[in-house]
């Protein structure tokens, strides 16, 4: 399922959600202190590209916490709203389900990046 999940969801999709994330990660990276915040958009934009078979884990200390309040008023919450609406779009079938579920994995994460490691 996961390499024909892949597939699917960069056709049916994943492009734009990955484009989404490359797009916030230039913007960061116009500033000299954004561009740590950058390079985790485009290590993320990978993740949405095609995120079948991967897990998140979330960790983190003092220094995670300042960046995902920093991240969810700058550019976390337009990430999340967008993969949350997908998600729901894509759960009203029964054949979209497993594709909302990986929205609502990448709307996670758009709330909560700092201290995340894809596996």
């Amino acid at each position: 399922m996961g390499c024909l999940g892949n597939i699917l969801w960069f056709i049916f999709g994943g492009f734009l959600s990955g484009f989404s994330w490359i797009l916030a990660g230039m913007l960061w990276c116009v500033t000299i202190v954004g561009i740590p915040v950058g390079v985790q958009c485009f290590k993320f934009a990978s993740l949405c590209f095609f995120p079948f078979g991967k897990e998140i884990h979330y960790g983190g200390g003092a220094g995670s916490l300042l960046l995902n309040i920093l991240w969810i008023v700058v550019t976390g919450l337009p990430l999340a709203l967008e993969s949350a609406a997908l998600g729901c779009l894509l759960c009203i079938t029964i054949v979209g389900i497993p594709f909302g579920l990986q929205h609502f994995k990448i709307a996670k994460l758009a709330l909560m990046p700092f201290g995340a490691e894809v596996i």
